[in-house]
């Protein structure tokens, strides 16, 4: 699907106030996609699953800004610090004219092991339509028990859509060296689970650099920097596809599927968000 043709399907979703639809398969064959790079195609089944974003096409529809809180990674100065700007170029790229308010946050820590409590401070200050959540790597690299990590991410993202906020899931980093861990890949199936549990889209990055990792011959290199962190190139692919994913999700039009429930949390700081 041509950027155009992307731009006059969202159009037409918009106009017709139809919902988006429960987690599906990609259908895009995003190889050929010309949104995205040359050097970040990749096809669509392997690239990302699409869900319903009912919240950010209200403020579509509103003609509003865009209010992304991007969580993970790292929020401190090198490569890492230009993948905000990275993500706001490629989502005004992928959806023209709409205005995009990023707040890029890190969330050191496991998930497992108390970064959902973080999370949830940071989601009632930042006050997003879209939660974008790279996710994942610190648990699987820390040998977290994966029930206990589902659980906790099963709860975090049941929360924010509890309250009316969109969710992308992003699973963790490939790299060869972790390719045939099995700890690290029950991690990686956790969150491709919960995310079609709940109903939310997912860019399934993994998949991504292993795929790219293997077209090129300096390997996972191409896109990888140290300790688990991706290099620039790493970093521009990456917001190019969650990009990707938010403008396809927006295009999808069957009945959405309901969440399963979290277990009750505290309320939201005020000013209260209405459930989506």
């Amino acid at each position: 699907m041509t950027r155009t043709r992307l731009a006059a399907a969202l159009a037409a979703v918009l106009l017709s106030g139809t919902a988006g639809g429960a987690a599906e398969q990609a259908a895009v064959p995003a190889a050929d996609d010309p949104a995205l790079s040359q050097e970040c195609r990749v096809p669509g089944a392997q690239l990302y699953t699409v869900a319903q974003l009912g919240a950010v096409k209200a403020a579509l529809a509103e003609n509003r800004p865009l209010r992304i809180l991007a969580i993970g990674g790292s929020a401190a100065p090198g490569a890492s610090a230009s993948y905000p700007a990275k993500l706001e170029a490629a989502l005004e790229h992928a959806l023209p004219r709409v205005d995009v308010v990023i707040d890029h946050r890190g969330l050191p820590g496991e998930i497992a092991s108390g970064a959902a409590e973080r999370l949830r401070t940071m989601v009632a200050e930042a006050e997003p339509d879209l939660v974008v959540w790279q996710v994942g790597t610190h648990d699987a690299i820390a040998r977290v028990d994966v029930d206990a990590f589902a659980s906790a991410l099963t709860e975090a993202v049941g929360w924010m859509r509890s309250h009316g906020i969109d969710v992308v899931l992003v699973d963790p980093i490939y790299t060869a060296s972790m390719a045939a861990d099995v700890d690290y890949n029950r991690i990686v199936e956790a969150v491709r689970s919960v995310a079609t549990q709940q109903g939310v889209p997912l860019v399934r990055r993994y998949e991504a650099l292993q795929y790219l990792s293997r077209r090129s011959d300096k390997g996972e290199g191409h896109m990888l920097g140290r300790q688990f962190r991706l290099n620039d190139l790493g970093l521009r692919c990456m917001a190019e596809h969650v990009a990707l994913t938010i403008a396809t999700s927006l295009t999808r039009t069957e009945a959405p599927k309901e969440p399963k429930a979290a277990p009750a949390q505290p309320p939201l700081t005020e000013p209260q968000r209405a459930p989506g």
